[in-house]
């Protein structure tokens, strides 16, 4: 009777695993679900907060989500090598200009480690830009490379096509900074991983 229910016991652990390493092939991103199976109070204790964020500036919370991913991986005490502080890396220059777009007289740069703030400056920065490429094909690669590299250089890089209006793959072409292409495709992949599961 003892053998027995050892062997049920392992049997039983042996379909537990079988059955993880399923769900995992199956992700789409083995090793980002494993990493979120393992770390998963910090990769969604902000869920409920880019929810409500998405909400309030109409931007795609899974969007929101991927940035914050891509720019702090859910770190709100980042503080990136030019200054960028919180989950979405925001610079003090964003931050005064969300400030004075919001009439609020006394913003600190050290509000953006409050997640509530940062995301509320970070998602509004990105709803500027997605407003402003709203008639491209897909505003968002273009709203993720001004994000990260500022809308002075993708001008440039729009203008690096002459042969007519430029497409968001165009874009991607013409992106001449390999950090930016691959930031601007990681958070695009990352986007799509959670639209693909319908959740954040």
């Amino acid at each position: 009777m003892v053998r027995f229910l050892k062997r049920m016991v392992v049997l039983f652990l042996l379909a537990i695993i079988a059955a993880a390493g399923i769900a995992l092939f199956l992700s789409g991103d083995p090793l980002y679900t494993l990493d979120e199976w393992m770390n998963y109070s910090r990769f969604h204790r902000y869920d409920a907060m880019i929810q409500e964020t998405g909400r309030k500036y109409h931007v795609d919370p899974m969007l929101i989500k991927a940035v914050i991913w891509r720019e702090s991986a859910f770190a709100p005490d980042m503080v990136g090598r030019n200054g960028e502080r919180g989950l979405m890396q925001v610079t003090e220059g964003a931050a005064k200009d969300w400030a004075r777009s919001q009439k609020i007289a006394a913003f600190q740069p050290g509000d953006l480690f409050s997640p509530g703030t940062n995301m509320d400056v970070g998602t509004w920065y990105l709803k500027q830009s997605l407003e402003y490429y709203s008639t491209k094909d897909d505003p968002v690669p273009f709203a993720l490379a001004e994000y990260n590299a500022g809308r002075g250089r993708v001008k440039r890089w729009m203008g690096e096509n002459n042969l007519g209006p430029v497409s968001a793959d165009d874009l991607q072409n013409n992106i001449s900074f390999p950090s930016t292409r691959s930031y601007v495709q990681a958070i695009q992949d990352r986007y799509n991983f959670y639209k693909r599961r319908a959740r954040l």
